[in-house]
C-alpha cells in the first residue's frame, strides 16, 4: 500500500449488538464520526434495530460514552438502503454474531461497497482469520485483517490485531496507529489460532480454575475470594466473571476450543461443566439475567453448590492460614509456602497456578509472537495486575520449572504433556530481559515494537526484567516529590505520597519545583509514574495539630495549600497537569489552577470534601467562583448554581470529556485516549506555551459575585431539600456555607472581589467545619474505613 499518511475520518460498524454498539460508541467517545449497520427492521423504521442500539447506550453503566454528547455522531443505518455509505469509510468494522456462514455470508454483501483503501476487519473473538478472508475478493484480502476488542470496549485496554496470511504490512501498521493513539488501546499481535492470545490462556486458566475447585472440594465464593484482589485481579475474579461475562458467551468461547483444538493436550478440559451446562438451561445466564453463578434474593446473595446442585447462602471466605501465606512479599517463598502446605485451598491456588504455567510453556509458541504479549494480554484483557509468565519468573523461574516437571511426573497435572525443553534450561532465568522477551519459535529474545507511534510513550508499560528504572535525571527529590527531567527543558513533578495525596512534604515539594523550573526550564508537568493523580489533601497529616486542637498549625497548613495552587496559576513558567484516575480535592484543585489540564479520558475528577464533611479549602470554591463570574451573561447567580452543585453534591465526572461539561477542566483542555502518551503531550503543551511567549495571566482586579441575595436563593432550596428528608442538618450546614464562601459573603449583589478575598472566606468555612463535631466523625470514618459516612 501506499505510504501517504493514514487518516480515518470514518469508520462503519456492521452489527449493532452489545459489541458493535459499545465499540461505535468508543469511536464517536475519540471524536470519529461512525455508522452503525444492522438489518433492516420488519416493522417501522428500517434502522430500527441500530436506534434501539444506540438508545441503549445512554442507559448501561458503566457508561460506554464518554459525554452525553458523543451518541449524537453516530448514524443509523440498514444493509437495505445504506451500502453505500462505505465507500467513504477508512475502516469498517464487522461485529456481528460468532458465525462463519453469517460473517462470510455479510462479506459478499459490503465488498462490492467498500472505498479502495478501506481497511477491513472483523473483530470476531476466536474464528479462524484466515478461514474469513477466504470469503472475501482477493484485492480486499490484503486489507483484511481482525481486530478483536475486549468487552466493555472503551474499557478494557486490550486489543489483539490478528493479520491473515495475506494482510498487508502497512495497513496493519496504519491499523495499529489508529488504535493506540485515537482510541487509546494496548495493541499485541495475535497468531491466527482458535481464541487468539488473550481469550486462550484467560479461558483456560478459568477452566483450570473450574477442575481444580472440583478436585480439591472449594465452594466457587471461597475460589472468587481466593482467586481476586488477593491474587493481583479484578475483584469478579473467577466465578463473578464469569456471571459478567454471561454463561452462555463463556460457554461459547469454551466450545470454540473443543470444536477447533481437537488435538490439544488439555482437550478433555474444553467442556462446559454439567452444572454449567444447567444454569444455561435454565436461563441463568449471569449478570445480564440476574441470576447466574450468583443470585441475590432481597438483601441476601446466593451461589450455585455444584455438589448439591442448587443454590446455598454466599459468602464463606478462604482460610486464615492460606491467606497469611498469599500475603508474603517474596513471590519465591510464597510459592514454596503453598506447594508445601496440606490444606486443600493452597494445593488448590498451587494447582491453579501451576497448569497455567504448565499451558502457556507449551503453548508459548503456537499463539503468540513472544512472552511479553502473553503477559500483556492477560493484563490488560483480563485485569491481572502481574502476567502469568512474570508471576513464574518473580518466583524462581528454575524452582517452580523442577515442581511443575515433578508434579507431570507424578501425574498431578491436568494434561500429562512434557514441559518444552527451553523451559527446563538449567542456565535459563526467565523469559523478559533487559535485550527483550522470548519467542519460542524462533529461540530468541525479542525487543518492543519500533513503529513511530510508540515513541510517543515515554513511560510505557514495562514487564518484569524489562530494564525499568526512574526516568529522566532527578534535578530536586524530597520526603513528597520527585522533579525530573529527560533533557527537553520541562521539569516534571511526581508525588512520592499514598495514593498521591498533598502533605506538607508535596507542598514543599511543588513550591521548590516551581523555583527550579522558573530559574531554569521552560515548564512544569505534575504527572504521576502511575494513577491515581490524587485523592486529595492528606487528611493524616493533620492528624497530630488535630489531636492538640493546634488551629493555627492547620489554618496555616490550608494557606499554604491556598499559596501553592495560586503559584501554579501565576508562576512564570507554563505549568500542566497530567491526570489519570482520581482526580479529587486537592488534587483536582492544583489541576484547575494549572495553565494546562493534559487529561486521560479515564480521568474521574471531583471536588469531593464534602464526604469528609468539609469544602475545597485549596482554591476550588473560588476558582468556580471566578468561573462563573467569567462565564455570566449578567447573571452571576445563574451561572454560579451548577458549579455550586458540583461541589455541594461531590459530583465526580466519569471521563477527561465529562470533567470539561462540568466545568473542572476548560474547553481548552486536552483528552488523550492513550494513557501511556499523557506525558510526551503534557511536555509538548508546555513547551508550546514557553515557545509562544509565555505569561502568566494577568490577576484578576475584581469580579462580580452573587452576594448575600444569592446566598439566600441558593440557601432556599438547600431547606426544602433539608424539610423533604433529603439531606442532613449536616449536609444543610456545610453546603450553605460552600453558598456563602461562592457568591461571596456578606455583600450585596454584583459586588467586585478580588481572589484572596474568596479564598479567605474558603480558608475561614474550611476550619469553621474541622472544628465541627459531626465533621470530626465523617473525617473519622474515612480514616478508618475508607468510606464516607452520612451523619
Amino acid at each position: 500500500m501506499s505510504q501517504t499518511k493514514f487518516i480515518v475520518r470514518k469508520v462503519a460498524v456492521l452489527g449493532a449488538g452489545v459489541m458493535g454498539a459499545q465499540i461505535a460508541a468508543h469511536l464517536v467517545n475519540a471524536k470519529v464520526p461512525t455508522v452503525l449497520f444492522d438489518l433492516p427492521a420488519k416493522d417501522g423504521n428500517k434502522n430500527g434495530i441500530a436506534l434501539k442500539a444506540i438508545d441503549g447506550l445512554k442507559k448501561l453503566k458503566p457508561s460506554p460514552l464518554s459525554n452525553k454528547d458523543a451518541v449524537n455522531y453516530i448514524q443509523p443505518a440498514n444493509y437495505e438502503e445504506h451500502l453505500h455509505l462505505l465507500k467513504d469509510c477508512d475502516l469498517v468494522i464487522e461485529a456481528i454474531a460468532e458465525r462463519m456462514d453469517w460473517k462470510t455470508d455479510l462479506y459478499a454483501k459490503v465488498a462490492p461497497h467498500l472505498g479502495e483503501r478501506t481497511i477491513f476487519a472483523t473483530n470476531t473473538s476466536g474464528l479462524s482469520i484466515n478461514q474469513l478472508a477466504a470469503g472475501v475478493p482477493a484485492d480486499i484480502a490484503l486489507r483484511f485483517c481482525g481486530v478483536h476488542f475486549f468487552n466493555p470496549p472503551r474499557y478494557m485496554h486490550l486489543v489483539e490485531i490478528i493479520p491473515c496470511t495475506g494482510s498487508d504490512a502497512g495497513m496493519l501498521d496504519n491499523l495499529e496507529r489508529f488504535l493506540v493513539t485515537t482510541l487509546g488501546k494496548g495493541v499485541i499481535r495475535a497468531k491466527d489460532t482458535p481464541n487468539f492470545v488473550a481469550n486462550r490462556i484467560g479461558v483456560f486458566s478459568m477452566l483450570a480454575t473450574i477442575a481444580n475447585a472440583e478436585k480439591f472440594g472449594i465452594r466457587f465464593d471461597v475460589v472468587d475470594d481466593l482467586t481476586g484482589p488477593r491474587l493481583g485481579r479484578p475483584k469478579s475474579a473467577t466465578f463473578r466473571t464469569a456471571d459478567v461475562v454471561g454463561l452462555d458467551t463463556f460457554a461459547h468461547v469454551v466450545k470454540t476450543m473443543d470444536d477447533t483444538l481437537p488435538n490439544d493436550p488439555w482437550h478433555a478440559y474444553f467442556k462446559s461443566p454439567q452444572w454449567l451446562q444447567q444454569l444455561i438451561a435454565d436461563g441463568s445466564l449471569g449478570a445480564k439475567t440476574k441470576r447466574g453463578i450468583y443470585k441475590k434474593e432481597g438483601k441476601q446473595m446466593f451461589v450455585f453448590d455444584a455438589a448439591k446442585g442448587e443454590y446455598v447462602g454466599a459468602g464463606e471466605k478462604g482460610d486464615e492460614a492460606v491467606k497469611a501465606i498469599l500475603k508474603i512479599e517474596n513471590p519465591a517463598e510464597k510459592f514454596k509456602q503453598l506447594r508445601a502446605s496440606s490444606h486443600p485451598q493452597a494445593q488448590f491456588l498451587w494447582a491453579c497456578f501451576r497448569d497455567v504455567f504448565h499451558y502457556i510453556s507449551y503453548h508459548l509458541g503456537d499463539i503468540a509472537n513472544c512472552a511479553r504479549d502473553v503477559d500483556f494480554a492477560i493484563r490488560w484483557g483480563f485485569g491481572w495486575s502481574v502476567g502469568p509468565f512474570e508471576t513464574w519468573q518473580a518466583a524462581g523461574w528454575q524452582q517452580v520449572a523442577g515442581w511443575i516437571d515433578e508434579d507431570i511426573k507424578a501425574g498431578k497435572t491436568l494434561a500429562a504433556a512434557a514441559l518444552p525443553a527451553w523451559a527446563l534450561e538449567t542456565d535459563r532465568a526467565g523469559v523478559h530481559f533487559a535485550d527483550g522477551s522470548f519467542d519460542a519459535t524462533a529461540g530468541k529474545l525479542v525487543g518492543r515494537s519500533t513503529l513511530d507511534v510508540y515513541q510517543r510513550q515515554l513511560a510505557p508499560a514495562k514487564v518484569l526484567g524489562e530494564v525499568s528504572g526512574l526516568l529522566g535525571e532527578t534535578v530536586f527529590e524530597n520526603e513528597g516529590v520527585r522533579a525530573f527531567t529527560t533533557g527537553d527543558d520541562v521539569l516534571v513533578v511526581s508525588f512520592k505520597s499514598k495514593a498521591h495525596a498533598i502533605g506538607p512534604d508535596v507542598i514543599d515539594g511543588v513550591n521548590t519545583a516551581i523555583d527550579i523550573a522558573e530559574a531554569r526550564f521552560k515548564g512544569l508537568v505534575i504527572w504521576q509514574t502511575e494513577e491515581p493523580f490524587s485523592v486529595g489533601a492528606d487528611l493524616q497529616s493533620m492528624l497530630p495539630a488535630f489531636m492538640m486542637g493546634d488551629w493555627d498549625a492547620i489554618d496555616t497548613m490550608v494557606r499554604r495549600f491556598q499559596t501553592t495552587s495560586m503559584r501554579l496559576r501565576y508562576s512564570h513558567i507554563p505549568t500542566v497537569a497530567a491526570t489519570q484516575g482520581y482526580v479529587f480535592g486537592g488534587g483536582c484543585e492544583f489541576a484547575m489552577h494549572c495553565d494546562k489540564v493534559v487529561a486521560a479520558l479515564e480521568s474521574y475528577v471531583g471536588l469531593v470534601e464534602v464526604g469528609v464533611g468539609l469544602l475545597p479549602g485549596g482554591g476550588g470554591c473560588k476558582e468556580f467562583a471566578l468561573r462563573a463570574a467569567q462565564n455570566a451573561q449578567g447573571d452571576v447567580l445563574a451561572a454560579l448554581k451548577d458549579y455550586f452543585m458540583a461541589i455541594a453534591t461531590a459530583k465526580v465526572a466519569t471521563s477527561g470529556h465529562e470533567a470539561q461539561e462540568i466545568g473542572f477542566f476548560r474547553n481548552s483542555d486536552s483528552v488523550v485516549f492513550n494513557a501511556y502518551e499523557l506525558l510526551y503531550v503534557a511536555k509538548q503543551q508546555a513547551l508550546a506555551l514557553y515557545e509562544t511567549g509565555y505569561r502568566p495571566p494577568l490577576k484578576v482586579a475584581g469580579f462580580p459575585v452573587a452576594g448575600r441575595a444569592g446566598a439566600a436563593s441558593i440557601k432556599g432550596q438547600l431547606v426544602n431539600m433539608l424539610e423533604g428528608h433529603f439531606i442532613s442538618q449536616h449536609d444543610f450546614t456545610i453546603a450553605a456555607l460552600i453558598a456563602d464562601v461562592m457568591t461571596g459573603g456578606d455583600v450585596e449583589q454584583g459586588t467586585l472581589v478580588n481572589e484572596q478575598w474568596i479564598l479567605d472566606l474558603e480558608r475561614k468555612a474550611f476550619m469553621t467545619l474541622l472544628k465541627s463535631s459531626k465533621t470530626q466523625d465523617r473525617i473519622a470514618n474515612m480514616l478508618t474505613t475508607g468510606k464516607p459516612l452520612r451523619n
